[in-house]
């Protein structure tokens, strides 16, 4: 896995988003201006790149969204733990950018990627997306079904705790 040289971290704090002044060009023009939250925070939705297969959710922070533009490679900001989190850097199982979208107001990305390793989700699943909601009988709580099966072995891959 590639780590931020010094050389890198100076060439990504050396430029900066585009301006979100104007609105028509946010939504219309062809200028990078991601819209971060009042946390700083902005959802990033990564799929597989060849088959689309929602894998995970998670946010990025200026900083991570940086690094995945340097590195190629998913960077994601923790919120749990407050910090960067290099996708895979404990796993292996990292996340190889091949292409990123923004909507059309630019507050949330989707980020298509190649997934290295047998799956993304702490779980041992290949997606974190493994359980569908049922919709409920009339009067009845929403039950769910798991829709996938494990495929890693997670005590193997993180160790016991």
């Amino acid at each position: 896995m590639p780590d931020m040289t010094e050389k890198d971290t100076q060439a990504t704090a050396s430029w900066s988003f585009a301006s979100r002044e104007d609105r028509r060009a946010i939504e219309n023009g062809l200028d990078f201006a991601p819209k971060f939250d009042a946390d700083g925070l902005i959802p990033a939705i990564a799929t597989d790149h060849e088959t689309g297969q929602v894998l995970m959710v998670a946010y990025m922070n200026e900083e991570s969204l940086r690094q995945t533009l340097a590195l190629g490679e998913a960077v994601y900001f923790s919120r749990s733990r407050s910090k960067l989190w290099h996708k895979g850097a404990t796993s292996g199982h990292v996340q190889v950018v091949r292409e990123i979208l923004t909507d059309c107001d630019q507050d949330a990305l989707v980020l298509r990627v190649e997934q290295r390793g047998p799956g993304c989700c702490h779980n041992g699943f290949r997606s974190c997306f493994y359980r569908r909601v049922q919709f409920p009988a009339k009067e009845a709580a929403p039950s769910m079904e798991q829709t996938l099966s494990p495929v890693f072995d997670v005590e193997k891959v993180y160790g016991g705790g």
